[in-house]
């Protein structure tokens, strides 16, 4: 893929930018909720580490990433093009065991936390930190006895996040879920609503509810996310990686 001339390209994403936060304010308002109450996630797997750059100039403070090794590398070399390192630097991806330490040792949120043996591994790599690392419990969306994303059972939920709760070095910031392939997401993120009350009832500080992607935000927004997360409707298609 062909990087476009630096001008050219923050005229793309300003405008992706201004049509995604246009769409989280008008849902919003179609929920009766205020703008300031949902943040804005940009998902900049496979894009440059000048993109993300381009996007701190923008104003956006909060990407994600679901390749370790590609945003161990990136983030530095986003903070070498800014001179700066204040981006707020989300792995979504799915965690895999040999891997998670290394994760808590760059990321600020792992939003993708979906079994009770992986807290110990990423309690780990956090206790090499200076703060808590911020986690959400991923959350299975699907319908019972279905395969398909990934994330915790519902009723493997309370298990997982006292034990995050319990470890000194994360800090419990509440759930995330990923709406199924082919169904209704508004009913996937009502029942995301319904674990992320549950877990508020034992943990009142984990207050975050990740939810909704470029297809389906509003639906999330409406089901009361504080978090969306977007990338193709901000940065267009993704590029095709030999």
């Amino acid at each position: 893929m062909t990087t476009p001339p630096t001008d050219v390209r923050r005229a793309q994403l300003t405008e992706g930018l201004g049509a995604v936060r246009a769409r989280i304010a008008e849902a919003c308002r179609s929920a009766g909720r205020d703008p300031a109450e949902v943040g804005l996630t940009v998902v900049t797997k496979y894009f440059p580490a000048s993109d993300v750059a381009l996007l701190a100039e923008l104003g956006v403070r909060d990407v994600g990433e679901n390749k370790h090794q590609e945003a161990a590398d990136k983030r530095p070399a986003v903070a070498q093009l800014r001179g700066a390192d204040d981006l707020r630097w989300h792995f979504i991806g799915g965690l895999q065991s040999n891997k998670t330490a290394a994760v808590a040792r760059w990321a600020d949120v792992v939003e993708s936390v979906d079994r009770t043996k992986l807290v110990s591994r990423l309690a780990t790599g956090a206790a090499e930190r200076d703060a808590p690392l911020d986690v959400l419990v991923q959350v299975s969306l699907d319908a019972p006895g279905a395969q398909g994303r990934a994330g915790a059972d519902p009723d493997d939920v309370p298990a997982l996040t006292a034990a995050i709760a319990g470890a000194e070095s994360l800090r419990l910031r509440g759930v995330m879920g990923v709406a199924p392939l082919g169904e209704d997401p508004a009913g996937a993120f009502t029942r995301l609503a319904e674990v992320a009350e549950a877990v508020r009832r034992d943990h009142p500080g984990a207050t975050w509810v990740s939810a909704g992607m470029s297809g389906d935000l509003e639906q999330a927004v409406a089901a009361g996310a504080t978090h969306v997360r977007v990338g193709s409707a901000v940065l267009g298609p993704r590029p095709v990686i030999k």
